[in-house]
């Protein structure tokens, strides 16, 4: 759905984590799960950091990659992050739990204020929730139930600023192709950049992207970590914070 946050402020740090070894095998990235071009997949992410980094000037902090944690690359499903606050969240997979660990003192050591969910009833993917700038929307599937949208509620409560607000909608062609990021960079005179799949991936999606008028296009490739159910929003966690000195 997008990554939480990405509509307010402006985004000073990007995070992400590398890719291990471990996700090029079909079995070690989990069950169902197709055998990946780990080269490939490697780039994508290269690229990914690359554009954060230089393209939108944030500045990139990158977890190593760890071969216990296949899927540790998707850091957006650890975390909902907004203003000064971090919700870390409870993986419905208790194998992928371990993926907060390292999330949650990245956060910690760039100061921001911690939330747990201690609801061992509650599971939260991150990647579930939506921030609009005024809104929260949580979406309610495999991976986030009822508890866990609770949770995200009670931690953002205060940030609920109109729950009627008017809405423009564009459509696309690819349903993927929604999994966006609208970023403010800290930049001066810099307009919102819109980082999204690219037309190697979703050709069909392309025209309808560039009627967006008011912000820069980003275009990014993840069409082979898409495979281990990577997307644009999964692979990075954006926040506007300045690390203690």
């Amino acid at each position: 759905m997008g990554t939480p946050g990405e509509g307010l402020g402006r985004c000073s740090h990007a995070l992400i984590r590398g890719v291990p070894e471990s996700l090029a095998s079909g079995e070690g990235a989990g069950a169902g799960l197709p055998a990946l071009d780990l080269a490939k997949a490697q780039r994508e992410h290269g690229v990914l950091g690359g554009k954060l980094r230089q393209r939108l000037g944030l500045q990139l902090l990158e977890l190593p990659p760890e071969e216990s944690l296949p899927l540790g690359p998707l850091l957006g499903d650890t975390a909902v992050i907004q203003g000064d606050t971090a919700l870390i969240t409870r993986p419905w997979s208790p194998a992928r739990r371990p993926e907060v660990d390292g999330v949650r003192k990245a956060l910690q050591d760039l100061g921001l204020r911690i939330v747990e969910m201690g609801d061992e009833n509650a599971t939260l993917d991150g990647t579930d929730v939506l921030f609009t700038g005024r809104e929260f929307f949580v979406g309610l599937s495999k991976w986030t139930n009822h508890r866990g949208a609770e949770i995200v509620a009670d931690t953002f409560r205060a940030m609920a600023v109109l729950t009627d607000h008017p809405y423009a909608s564009l459509t696309l062609p690819d349903d993927a192709a929604a999994d966006c990021l609208f970023l403010r960079p800290g930049l001066p005179g810099v307009p919102p950049f819109l980082l999204h799949r690219g037309g190697g991936d979703l050709p069909n999606s392309q025209e309808a992207l560039q009627k967006l008028s008011d912000v820069t296009l980003v275009p990014v490739s993840c069409s082979e970590l898409e495979k281990a159910g990577a997307g644009l929003s999964s692979l990075c966690l954006v926040l506007s914070t300045r690390p203690h000195s």
